[in-house]
């Protein structure tokens, strides 16, 4: 049997789906993975799985181009002939649908995780898009198997009639290993307040840099951490420029790009992540396994990793004093971010852990078609 997975990142399938190729692997699925090129690729490949290039341009909008990408996708599907079809982002999940009825293949699982920029975005041309994307949905997603990360993204599927709850699966996110995210005291210097994600406008990065403004006005000692690479073909990225500028402003810290994640929640005393909307925020799952406290959005897909008042805070979403309020009211409190951190771990392993993801997902390919796993 072969299965194939097809993201718009090398990253997010190294990043979010490998622990579920390596066990469909062992139960001797053959995984190809498909994504455009990127910085992962050797370690896609040195882990031993098949790792196909296909360039995809995530701000396109040329209707040509656009089919052009589709045909290539059609050819590659008719070569690889896979039992399974596995697609991750908006549009992966559109193309890949698509190339895939078009070749006959009948299981296709498409893993909605959040919206993605155009339902975030305003604007008039964003709105006009989102009716064209809404009615692609409500044609490719027909005969396929929908997992969704949270309840709102699900909800909101089933209210504008895109799909039917008969093909809808709730699988709440990629799941952490509890094993490597572990509970370590905090450090005793000054509190460090972690933001760990992609850097887009729309993860609530500037909100962050303005509530730390803030909270320097006001004599809250504390520093305040960027951790994550920016993406230019992001629409929502931040540019370079201006990471640099309030890093060399002292407003905000920027790591960067980090592997050693673990290392780096070991070193926070608090994790935040104002994000405008998510899947399901694996930085927030990894935080509560490592018995960290957490301030977020009360937005889709946040207020599902926390729960108000027991693993963490949730704040209004686009609100830089209301977030500053409840990050001071952390920074202050270490025997309340320790008795937060003790409840998120405990709903990490209960509720969160990798073994429980991949189970669930492989429930849902057995009823897409993919049998004897």
């Amino acid at each position: 049997m072969k299965a194939l997975f097809f993201a718009n990142t090398d990253w997010y399938l190294y990043n979010f789906r490998l622990p579920l190729a390596e066990a469909l692997r062992q139960r001797g699925v053959d995984v190809v993975l498909v994504s455009p090129p990127g910085e992962h690729v050797h370690t896609l490949e040195s882990k031993g799985f098949r790792w196909l290039p296909f360039p995809l341009r995530r701000r396109g909008m040329n209707p040509l181009k656009e089919l052009s990408t589709i045909v290539r996708l059609i050819h590659l599907y008719k070569r690889e002939a896979p039992d399974l079809l596995h697609h991750f982002t908006v549009k992966c999940v559109l193309y890949g649908s698509m190339a895939g009825r078009l070749v006959g293949i009948s299981s296709i699982v498409n893993a909605v995780t959040g919206l993605g920029y155009i339902f975030t975005a305003g604007g008039v041309m964003k709105s006009a898009l989102r009716v064209i994307i809404k009615a692609w949905y409500r044609w490719v997603l027909r005969g396929t198997r929908i997992v969704f990360q949270n309840e709102d993204d699900l909800e909101d599927f089933v209210r504008q009639g895109l799909l039917g709850r008969e093909s809808i699966h709730l699988i709440r996110g990629s799941g952490v290993d509890t094993s490597l995210f572990v509970p370590v005291p905090e450090p005793e210097d000054v509190p460090v307040v972690v933001l760990a994600a992609r850097m887009l406008w729309d993860k609530g990065v500037g909100e962050f840099v303005e509530a730390a403004r803030i909270l320097q006005k006001q004599g809250v000692q504390a520093r305040f951490v960027l951790v994550g690479d920016t993406y230019a073909d992001n629409p929502a990225a931040i540019p370079t420029s201006q990471l640099v500028s309030w890093k060399e402003e002292g407003v905000v810290e920027w790591w960067g790009w980090r592997e050693d994640m673990p290392v780096v929640y070991a070193g926070a005393n608090l994790v935040c992540l104002p994000s405008y909307r998510e899947g399901m925020p694996k930085s927030l799952i990894e935080a509560a396994a490592c018995g960290r406290a957490i301030v977020t959005t009360d937005a889709p897909g946040c207020r599902q990793a926390v729960r108000h008042g027991e693993n963490g805070l949730l704040v209004k979403v686009r609100d830089a004093p209301a977030l500053a309020d409840a990050l001071s009211t952390m920074i202050k409190s270490p025997g309340l971010r320790r008795r937060m951190g003790k409840k998120g771990r405990k709903i990490a392993v209960d509720e969160y852990s990798v073994g429980r993801v991949i189970n669930e997902t492989l429930a849902v390919y057995r009823k897409a078609g993919l049998k004897g796993i």
